[in-house]
């Protein structure tokens, strides 16, 4: 389990690693000492078709009284910054770890990608089944406190600049005693400052009487019953969507190979390849997909090289004993 800073919590973890059937990872939190420089090396490795490369030193440490006892996987930058990663995780080599916890982004980015491309959030069903009355939802009232309280920290915030700017240009010849700036100020920033603060504090006040999450019948008009929209052809779908998302991706790590761009654009390229037009021919025993030359010869070289990478299987179109066969058209002129 990744967790960024905004998940540190020790007493979490030493729970999950207990249950032994997890492992953590994440970055340490808190001011700690530098590691000495002399015990970084640079360890390298291929990892997901990628080349990486880190300088990294390791060692352990312990938290709760020794109860938490962790691999700490240090990161040197070119600018001597230190980046401390944690793992429970035995085995996997310093540079594995690393790789993981730099590309922890990757959850957002998959979860953008899917929701702009295979439209992972769509509706798929119209019906509804029933909810459980009791599971937990974020509380509405919330909500709309911490919102009102947001506002009013950013409106305190504003007056705290501008009652300070005044101090700062504040001539000692005229007012040489903070008594008397306030005097002079009292009215057009320090009753408004002192007003503003005291609303935060009675939001502060308010919030706190607020529970954060309520159970989702508290959240239904009387009589009302929670129903949630069903699940079954919404996970279907996205099953679907997934599996031919690494689908996608399998054929990205296959463009590495002969495309330099992969990295920026590989996976355009394999989409608009899988978009484009193509010409089905059957025989006897294959089933040939021929597809559209791309927007450029380069492009097109690349996917051609794809099609022959994929044809070295020998897969069969599902069903029958056709052998599939996949290439580009070079010179047809297509629609």
């Amino acid at each position: 389990m990744v967790f960024d800073r905004g998940g540190w919590n020790q007493d979490l973890f030493r729970s999950l690693i207990k249950d032994k059937n997890w492992d953590i990872l994440t970055y340490r939190k808190g001011k700690t000492l530098d590691v000495s420089e002399s015990s970084f090396q640079e360890h390298t490795a291929k990892i997901d078709g990628r080349d990486v490369s880190h300088l990294l030193s390791e060692t352990r440490v312990s938290f709760l009284n020794g109860e938490l006892n962790l691999r700490q996987i240090t990161k040197l930058n070119e600018n001597g910054h230190q980046i401390h990663i944690l793992t429970s995780k035995e085995g996997p080599p310093a540079v594995e770890v690393a790789y993981w916890m730099f590309n922890r982004w990757r959850q957002e980015n998959y979860l953008k990608y899917m929701k702009e491309e295979f439209e992972l959030d769509a509706l798929a069903a119209y019906g509804t089944d029933p909810a459980d009355p009791d599971r937990m939802v974020l509380n509405p009232d919330r909500k709309a406190i911490d919102k009102e309280l947001k506002t009013a920290k950013a409106a305190a915030a504003k007056l705290e600049q501008k009652y300070g700017s005044a101090a700062l240009k504040n001539e000692e010849q005229e007012r040489p005693t903070m008594r008397g700036f306030k005097i002079a100020n009292g009215t057009e920033i320090g009753k408004p400052l002192r007003d503003a603060l005291e609303k935060v504090t009675l939001l502060k006040e308010r919030q706190k009487t607020i529970p954060k999450r309520v159970p989702v019948s508290a959240t239904k008009k009387e009589g009302e019953k929670p129903v949630r929209l069903r699940v079954e052809t919404k996970r279907l779908s996205d099953s679907i969507k997934m599996v031919a998302y690494q689908a996608e991706s399998s054929l990205v790590d296959l463009v590495r190979l002969h495309y330099k761009r992969s990295e920026d654009e590989g996976r355009t390229l394999i989409s608009s390849a899988l978009q484009s037009a193509a010409e089905l021919t059957v025989s006897d025993c294959e089933l040939r997909v021929t597809l559209a030359p791309l927007s450029s010869a380069h492009r097109t070289q690349a996917i051609q090289a794809i099609c022959e990478d994929v044809n070295k299987a020998h897969t069969k179109f599902p069903g029958t004993e056709l052998v599939l066969r996949f290439e580009v058209a070079e010179a047809k002129v297509w629609p």
